[in-house]
């Protein structure tokens, strides 16, 4: 069943009207011009932003645009997040995380992805619409995807990208805008945004006050290429500029970005918005910022001159007085605005509902059928096979007892990443397990935490119903208010208390603005002791809300808290004393009462080092094959973060080893010399070489969406065949990548890199076999401007089904700036076995370009090669030769 968001329903002040733009005062009155449909869209922005007064048009510059009622314009907020789904409004459909999804090398999946995500946005606008509600996170203007380069692993945000080749992140960069804006030549079905603009990609601690000077080769050649082709290609109407500065401007004030590169170079038409805060980076003096403008005024008047359209924030607000002082001309605000109502008009907000096809999409289509099969679909293409000695996945018929181990097994968060969508029925891998392997007898012992000190949604292993009970979990009972008055409207059983609820209710009945629950039952420990717990509220900033946390042990209060305002993320902290392994009666109350955001829980705790260890180690010693999920958490890496521990600071990492609390129990576990299975479930890359030395198998998950427990034990059973490629390199350690702020891309990434890494960039194992025969080059000397065809034949040689990617790898001459070698085609086919596939790939000349030293590109004479394989190109993959004759100049 699917729930709509009851948070529309509470913002509905009145009984809304289904149109979706703004009427005439009088019916028999003729439209004025910007009403008319029959005017261009250029004509009708001119009239209604010639209307405005000053006033009036400063208060469009904000992302939270007020209606202005005189001229029937309605209230609408820019701010709405989609990176892998609709975010942050209720349930929808949740994909992999981006870096997951850019591990498919799947261009036509990434399309229907954006596909969805957009269809969903617009089925949640319209039932807003109908009930009046014109908030932040129900717009059609979706801030993704993020297509900055993921230079280095350390970078936390790094999750959020398509990972660190220009190429690949511009043609999945590419497919999922073109998803996103839909096909019809008239209206958007929804405006990507594609960010952030430019040069950004970490440290997190920096990013207010970073002044990057890249060289003009890695600016052209590495930073720019991905933005340009979301904005020459697939056409994003809008675009979101960095917090940093780039050659010692603000990037949401630099000349050289907005006004030279974008709009002159690429002719860009659409509206540019800032990053949240990034023009308060201009002016601020209470943290570290750029210092660039001396106060408000003259930093919105800068970020208007330069052309950044829309200020995600308060600022621009100051534009009137910014006017009167003569930093800024009505007239370049006029400019912002045409941009801004350009989009709208272009989405259909002005014109009769029934004029805009999109507006018939029903509420229905969130989380569909369809939709969730596509999910799964993606978590499959997601997962990395990177070892598999002997065969040991699938599992063998042989496997009867599976020990399932490690904090990544059983937490809401790790399918979710960051700005991710509100699952519905998310399957977390241990489930998916329990559910595909049902023959099989399953052991779960949580066995560390992420890292030491780092809280951890606490297993359902210390969880049961009462005291005599074999069933784990607790009874849990919602309420329809934010009180436990009455009858419950729902009792079930939940296995843990770890939920994501913002602005979506928890189960039919409760409303998402308030309701109640509790959960009753026991807890035991594996030794007596004192515990230290922690009740965690599921991010939402801004929340605005009430929340009410209550814990007793034994009829006893052990905690009592409440959510002030606009936290972060409420933490309430308790302690329970436990004298014995007994079970103890648990009672854990929620209330929740919000005016539209916010709501999930995670009772977690903070287990001390090496606590968890004995019943890991246990349970792996009566399994015949143990499961370890490790990896990382989005409440280790993220955007600009609160935690500072070994190997993590600030949302970046400072490492990239498997954290030492992870590290000392895998290590417990192989000691039991049981066959070892490593699943990572993380968003950026990790040095797991004891692993790689120790374990008979290696899967990489990343945060794979709502269908990853079932993706991830539909592979271990052989049901999906693994064809994923990393869109990262893998390091061995930190020795070998440059130190984390230097931007210079030499001795960074597989193109630029000389270090032999541990799991190379478009590395990727199967369950079966393929060969390659046949490569052949549409001509071996190439006229510089022109095109290379080359075509290559690909055999399935095993004896079960699966994909295959298709990799062409061009080798250019050695320049003192070029790389060793740069992906430049793919393709991902299925192919059952003996079956042989023709693949034919078109090198146009921006893909056979170079960039030299000062930053021109051009198509360049001398000796090529290229190849292609399933990988990266080795010692034994033939290497095609090819000249280019004359130099074919391309402009930036």
């Amino acid at each position: 069943m699917r729930f709509i968001s009851a948070a529309l329903i509470l913002l509905a002040a009145t009984a809304a009207s289904a149109q979706n733009g703004p009427q005439n005062s009088h019916q028999d009155a003729k439209p004025l011009p910007y009403m008319d449909p029959a005017l261009t869209t250029q004509q009708r922005v001119d009239d209604l932003v010639s209307r405005m007064t000053l006033e009036e048009k400063v208060s469009q510059t904000i992302n939270s645009a007020p209606a202005i009622s005189r001229l029937n314009v309605p209230e609408y907020d820019y701010w709405s997040e989609g990176l892998h789904g609709i975010a942050r409004s209720g349930y929808a459909t949740m994909f992999p995380q981006a870096i997951g999804m850019a591990a498919t090398w799947d261009a036509p999946l990434l399309q229907q992805i954006g596909d969805v995500i957009s269809i969903e946005a617009r089925a949640k606008f319209n039932e807003a619409i109908r009930h009046n509600i014109h908030s932040i996170y129900y717009g059609l203007t979706i801030w993704s995807p993020n297509i900055n380069i993921f230079r280095d692993p350390r970078w936390g945000r790094g999750q959020e990208t398509y990972g660190e080749d220009p190429f690949l992140t511009g043609r999945l960069g590419v497919a999922f805008v073109k998803g996103i804006q839909g096909p019809d030549p008239n209206y958007f079905r929804a405006i990507a945004t594609p960010k952030h603009f430019a040069v950004h990609s970490g440290p997190e601690s920096t990013r207010h006050s970073a002044n990057i000077e890249p060289t003009p080769h890695d600016l052209h050649d590495t930073y720019l290429p991905a933005f340009r082709a979301t904005i020459t290609e697939a056409h994003a109407d809008s675009i979101m500029c960095a917090y940093n500065a780039v050659e010692g401007s603000p990037a949401c004030a630099s000349k050289l970005l907005l006004q030279d590169t974008l709009r002159r170079d690429w002719g860009f038409k659409g509206f540019v918005t800032s990053d949240c805060g990034a023009i308060d980076d201009f002016y601020a003096t209470d943290y570290p910022s750029h210092h660039t403008s001396p106060d408000k005024e003259a930093a919105a008047a800068a970020g208007i001159k330069a052309g950044t359209d829309s200020n995600c924030g308060q600022t621009y607000l100051t534009l009137g007085s910014a006017v009167k002082k003569g930093l800024v001309t009505e007239a370049e605000i006029d400019t912002a605005l045409k941009h801004l109502f350009t989009a709208r008009f272009q989405l259909g907000l002005f014109d009769p509902a029934a004029k805009v096809a999109f507006n018939a999409i029903p509420f229905s289509e969130v989380n569909s059928p369809a939709h969730q099969a596509l999910a799964l679909k993606a978590a499959e293409e997601s997962i990395v096979l990177l070892k598999n000695d002997a065969h040991t996945l699938p599992f063998k018929p042989s496997v009867r007892t599976i020990a399932v181990i490690g904090p990544s097994a059983a937490t809401l968060n790790n399918l979710e990443g960051n700005y991710n969508a509100i699952p519905l029925h998310p399957v977390l891998p241990l489930d998916g397990i329990l559910t595909q392997f049902k023959s099989s007898k399953v052991l779960y012992a949580q066995g560390s935490s992420f890292a030491d000190g780092v809280a951890i949604a606490v297993p359902r292993t210390v969880f049961h119903l009462d005291m005599t009970s074999p069933e784990q979990g607790l009874k849990a009972e919602y309420f329809a208010t934010d009180s436990f008055d009455g009858t419950p409207v729902a009792t079930r059983i939940d296995k843990q208390i770890d939920f994501d609820w913002n602005s979506a209710s928890p189960i039919p009945g409760a409303p998402a603005e308030a309701f109640a629950v509790r959960w009753s039952g026991t807890i035991a420990m594996q030794a007596p002791g004192a515990y230290d717990f922690q009740l965690l509220l599921t991010h939402c900033y801004p929340c605005n809300d009430h929340e009410r946390f209550d814990v007793y042990l034994d009829g006893k209060s052990v905690g009592d808290f409440a959510a002030a305002n606009n936290e972060y993320r409420p933490i309430g902290k308790f302690t329970l004393n436990l004298p014995d392994t007994a079970r103890h009666a648990l009672r854990v109350e929620y209330r929740h009462k919000a005016h539209l955001f916010g709501a999930g829980i995670t009772l977690a705790w903070v287990p001390k080092p090496g606590a968890l260890l004995p019943e890991a180690v246990a349970a792996a010693k009566k399994a015949d094959v143990v499961v370890a999920f490790l990896g990382l958490s989005p409440e280790l890496e993220g955007e600009e973060m609160p935690i500072h521990i070994e190997g993590f600071a600030g949302g970046d990492r400072t490492d990239i080893k498997l954290p030492a609390a992870q590290q000392q129990m895998l290590e417990a576990v192989a000691a039991t010399g049981k066959p070892l299975v490593v699943v990572l479930l993380n968003g950026s890359a990790l040095a797991v070489n004891w692993a790689n030395d120790h374990a008979a198998a290696i899967l990489e998950a990343w945060y794979p969406g709502q269908a990853g427990g079932t993706a991830i034990a539909e592979t271990l059973a052989g049901k999906n065949n693994p064809a994923g490629r990393l869109p990262v390199t893998f390091y061995s350690s930190i020795d070998q990548i440059p130190a984390f702020d230097d931007y210079s891309m030499a001795n960074r990434t597989y193109r630029y890199s000389k270090a032999k890494p541990l799991f190379e960039f478009g590395y990727g194992l199967s369950y079966t076999t393929f060969t390659y025969s046949n490569i052949k080059l549409s001509t071996q000397t190439l006229h510089a401007g022109d095109p290379l065809t080359v075509e290559a034949d690909v055999r399935n040689t095993g004896r079960v089904a699966g994909d295959e990617v298709a990799e062409l790898y061009l080798t250019p001459p050695h320049t003192a700036v070029s790389p060793q070698r740069a992906l430049s085609a793919f393709t991902r086919v299925h192919l059952a076995p003996g079956e042989l596939r023709h693949v034919t790939f078109t090198l146009d000349p921006r893909t056979l370009s170079q960039v030299d030293e000062k930053g021109a590109r051009a198509v360049t004479p001398g000796n090529y090669t290229l190849s292609v394989s399933g990988t990266q190109p080795t010692s034994q993959t033939p290497a095609i030769p090819f000249t280019i004759n004359g130099i074919q100049p391309l402009p930036h």
